[in-house]
């Protein structure tokens, strides 16, 4: 039970960071080029939450590893020692990528 709140907990301190850099980010956005600030909030939710759905895992930094390592003769990366992580590639898709692209969604409407 306790990895379960520990996984929460990492999703929704995940969420917030997001949260937080994307509504300094567009709040800057539309103090330079002006504009509707809830309407740019949104497409820039729905575009991080897209973004680190496909990214969260860091798949494809692996992948675009693959050619080097293998030049060298290396095997192929393992997620062994994770930092301490508890989410993995899915739970951030469904607990962080997910919640981003709804709240996104719902601001655009």
């Amino acid at each position: 039970m306790s990895t379960v709140v520990r996984g929460l907990r990492e999703a929704l301190v995940l969420f917030l960071i997001a949260a937080v850099v994307i509504a300094v980010a567009v709040g800057i956005w539309v103090a330079v080029g002006g504009g509707n600030f809830v309407h740019r909030l949104g497409v820039a939710f729905m575009l991080v939450g897209a973004v680190i759905g496909m990214t969260g895992d860091l798949t494809l930094s692996r992948i675009g590893m693959l050619p080097a390592r293998s030049a060298f003769g290396l095997a192929p990366e393992r997620e062994d020692g994770d930092g301490g992580r508890v989410l993995t590639g899915v739970g951030i898709f469904l607990f962080v990528s997910v919640p981003l692209i709804v709240v996104g969604a719902l601001l655009i409407t």
